[in-house]
């Protein structure tokens, strides 16, 4: 018998639980200003979490997915990123939606059922938010395709969940990226549910970075709690890509904390125990702890932080309240160039029977 194939899969870590270095930091994290930063995105996008389900459990908002927990992927992704990058978010990266210059409004927006949400005022490139699981790695692979036809040094970020894993159409991508070494970064955010399916349910695989095998592809695995390892890792697999290296699969491991969104119970299909276990290993508290703990952090700052996030989420969601609806004729617009006939006839009907 022959051996005729092989394969690692390298796990990076930089902070342990308790926010201590388990490794010299990257050139980027000895820079007080840079880790601040990526505190302060992680506690912004969980105090708009926070407010987006209260808005939803009072039936201003719909179904929402929170990140609670998982803040250091979508943070680290973004940070890592440069602006003419295009980012292909899955449905719960809003922290790095804002990062990359998404209003909080607009994503509010989105979640009321209003596509102006999808409208970007900043990051006009960027993908909107992808609801149906994993369909959105195949558009990655065309806009990288597009990114090497023009000879552009741009890449395509894709972020997914492990469930979306087991579908054709997030291999087929990295397949197709593989074949033709396209400018594109495939991310996990491994939070170990696809709703109520438990990982282990999922795939036999032992990681979910190995996948990147039957593709011609490195695949990767990093702590996704540690935002120092995220944005080092998948800044490295960007850089590689850009220089026309091809692609890479990061897998990110988290935990998702919440339910899987507002319209589902999780306690009906995983104990509470587990999940209180898991909140020791929580992004957020160990950045903090890890610049506490080199006196670049403290008390008044955090309520400094805590106090501005507050203010601006407020805002945002003031202004998503007070934003008068679109007329009901506008689910008829913006499907056609012409509307047929028929549509034509049924968009006149609704605008006369809505009418004041």
């Amino acid at each position: 018998m022959t051996q005729v194939a092989s394969f690692t899969i390298e796990h990076t870590r930089y902070l342990d639980l308790r926010g201590r270095p388990t490794q010299p930091l990257p050139a980027f994290a000895e820079n007080r200003d840079v880790l601040i930063a990526l505190y302060k995105a992680m506690v912004l996008t969980r105090t708009f979490d926070a407010k987006a389900v209260s808005l939803q459990r009072t039936g201003r908002l719909g179904t929402y997915a929170s990140s609670l927990g998982q803040e250091a992927v979508p943070v680290g992704v973004a940070a890592a990123m440069r602006a003419e990058d295009v980012f292909l978010p899955s449905f719960r990266e809003q922290g790095g939606q804002m990062l990359r210059g998404v209003r909080m409004v607009e994503i509010l927006l989105y979640w009321g059922g209003d596509e102006r949400g999808s409208d970007f005022t900043g990051p006009r490139e960027d993908f909107p938010i992808c609801v149906p699981v994993g369909t959105h790695a195949p558009h990655a692979v065309g806009v990288a395709h597009a990114f090497q036809l023009r000879g552009e040094a741009r890449v395509a970020v894709c972020v997914f969940g492990d469930g979306a894993t087991s579908r054709g159409d997030v291999y087929e991508a990295m397949n197709l990226a593989g074949v033709q070494r396209l400018p594109v970064v495939f991310v996990v955010n491994n939070n170990q549910w696809a709703i109520s399916v438990p990982r282990a349910r999922q795939t036999a695989a032992e990681t979910l970075a190995q996948k990147a095998v039957a593709a011609g592809i490195p695949g990767i695995q990093v702590d996704g709690n540690d935002v120092i390892a995220v944005r080092q890792v998948v800044g490295t697999a960007i850089e590689q890509a850009r220089a026309g290296e091809g692609p890479t699969l990061v897998e990110a491991l988290t935990y998702r904390l919440s339910d899987h969104t507002t319209a589902d119970d999780a306690s009906r299909y995983r104990d509470d125990a587990e999940v209180s276990a898991r909140w020791k290993e929580e992004p957020i508290t160990r950045l903090r702890q890890h610049l506490s703990d080199g006196g670049q952090w403290t008390k008044t700052d955090e309520e400094t932080l805590i106090g501005d996030c507050s203010a601006q989420v407020e805002a945002a969601a003031s202004e998503y309240l007070a934003t008068p609806p679109l007329p009901t004729t506008s689910m008829l617009d913006h499907l056609y160039a012409t509307l047929p006939a028929a549509l034509a006839e049924q968009r006149a009907e609704v605008e006369e029977a809505t009418e004041p």
